[in-house]
């Protein structure tokens, strides 16, 4: 019996990775959306940012592009997953590409989150990396500096040089962590 008891957490978590897997993947957020719906959203979030953080604001007019997935999904227990779409907002303001990103992880984790993210393409080089054939493992970036409160106030336009900056905003939801290791970002054709 006492066997049984210490395998019942292991077994649920088995049971029930694959259905929050599952929704982070191909949630809402993800499988509903087409291409004006993820280019609206996106629009939308990256002006919020932008009224919500001047240092942001700053970055995106030296940027070559940003990135901004609006709604991404993370939950698991134990075994984990994320997932979301966005699109490529061009330093022009046009959009014409669009991206899914996703990830797996396993740990010590429970819960449900909500958040979006922006990444901001300062050079060429970041801006050709979202385009590789096999998709762009975030977390392999050597150049990619995550954005906090504390790294935005030394932020300035002699410290931005080249590279991939990310922001994020809109967090709700219970989980413990917030990264970028192991997303992989690739390139969508949604409908239109």
């Amino acid at each position: 019996m006492k066997h049984l008891l210490r395998s019942l957490p292991a077994a649920a978590a088995l049971l029930l990775s694959p259905l929050v897997l599952t929704q982070c993947a191909s949630g809402p957020a993800v499988a509903s959306a087409d291409s004006s719906e993820i280019a609206a959203d996106s629009r939308a979030a990256l002006r919020d940012l932008y009224r919500q953080n001047p240092k942001a604001r700053s970055l995106g007019q030296r940027a070559k592009g940003v990135l901004v997935f609006p709604h991404i999904t993370k939950g698991g227990f134990m075994l984990g997953g994320m997932g979301g779409n966005g699109a490529l907002v061009r330093s022009d303001g046009s959009i014409r590409d669009y991206y899914q990103t996703g990830g797996v992880s396993y740990g010590l984790q429970a819960g449900v989150q909500k958040y979006g993210y922006a990444l901001f393409l300062m050079d060429n080089a970041a801006f050709a990396n979202i385009n590789r054939a096999d998709g762009w493992e975030v977390g392999s970036s050597p150049s990619l500096v995550i954005v906090d409160e504390g790294k935005a106030a030394s932020l300035s336009t002699t410290t931005i040089d080249s590279g991939t900056y990310a922001f994020f905003f809109n967090q709700r939801g219970l989980m413990g962590g917030l990264g970028l290791q192991g997303s992989k970002i690739t390139r969508i054709q949604p409908n239109r």
